[in-house]
C-alpha cells in the first residue's frame, strides 16, 4: 500500500479544522475531534435554513472534513508502531467471501436537478410522499424516500434523502451501477451514512460495502 502523503494546503487545512498540526495528532485524539466535527457540520443540522448558499457551504465543509479524515486515519494507522495493540479489520469488507446486508442505509444526494428525485423513484409525476419506495431493478433491494416532495422547489440546490435496504445475496455492484447511472452528471455531491463519497461507481460500491458488511462466510440461504 502506498504511503499517505499530504500537500502543504492539506496540512494547513488540518491545522485550521482539527486545531492541531498533523504531527501532533494521535489516533485517539483524531477520532474524538472527528466525531465532534461530524456532529457540528453534518448537513442535517442546516436543513432548517432557507439560505441555500449557506447549506451548500456547510455541505462542502463537511466533505472537506471527511476527505481529510480518511487520509489522516490512514496515515495514523500506518504510523502505529508494531505491538501497539491497534488492529483493524477495515479490509475484511473487500474480501471475496464477505457477506453484506443492511436496513435503512441513509443516502443523501445534493443536486441542482430538481427532477432527479422523481427519476430515482421511477415516477412520471412530480410528487413523492414520505415512505414511498422503489425496487432497484435486477435486485431485491429497495429505496425509501425520507420526506414529501411536490413539484420543483425554488432554490439553488436541494438534498434528496432516502434509505437503502437489501439482504444477503443482493448484488451491491448492481445497486451501485443503477445509482451511478441515475446520478452521474446530475449530483453535486453524495453522502452515504453521512460520509462524503465521490460520484464514481467504484467509490459507491466500496462505501456501501463498508457500511453493510456483516461477516466473512457464505450468505444465509433465503
Amino acid at each position: 500500500m502506498p504511503a499517505t502523503t499530504f500537500s502543504i494546503k492539506e496540512k494547513e487545512d488540518i491545522r485550521k479544522i482539527f486545531g492541531k498540526p498533523l504531527e501532533e495528532l494521535d489516533l485517539e485524539t483524531f477520532k474524538k475531534i472527528h466525531r465532534e466535527l461530524r456532529s457540528r457540520y453534518h448537513p442535517d443540522n442546516f436543513e432548517h435554513l432557507d439560505n441555500e448558499a449557506v447549506k451548500e457551504m456547510a455541505t462542502e465543509k463537511f466533505q472537506t472534513i471527511e476527505a481529510l479524515s480518511e487520509k489522516i486515519e490512514a496515515w495514523l494507522t500506518n504510523s502505529q508502531p508494531a505491538g501497539s495493540g491497534y488492529q483493524t479489520n477495515v479490509s475484511d469488507y473487500l474480501r471475496p467471501e464477505a457477506v453484506f446486508a443492511i436496513k435503512r442505509l441513509k443516502i443523501e444526494i445534493l443536486t441542482s436537478d430538481k427532477d432527479l428525485k422523481y427519476h430515482l423513484f421511477g415516477t412520471h409525476y412530480r410528487w413523492l410522499q414520505f415512505g414511498d419506495s422503489f425496487k432497484i431493478p435486477n435486485t431485491k433491494a429497495s429505496i425509501v424516500i425520507d420526506e414529501d416532495y411536490a413539484g420543483r422547489r425554488i432554490g439553488f440546490q436541494e438534498s434528496v434523502r432516502m434509505y437503502l435496504t437489501f439482504g444477503e445475496g443482493d448484488s451491491i455492484e448492481d445497486m451501485a451501477d443503477w445509482l451511478f447511472g441515475k446520478i452521474q452528471g446530475r449530483a453535486t455531491s453524495l453522502l452515504i451514512a453521512g460520509n462524503a463519497v465521490k460520484v464514481e461507481q467504484y467509490e459507491i460500491v466500496n462505501a456501501i460495502k463498508k457500511e453493510s458488511y456483516l461477516r466473512i462466510g457464505p450468505p444465509v440461504a433465503s
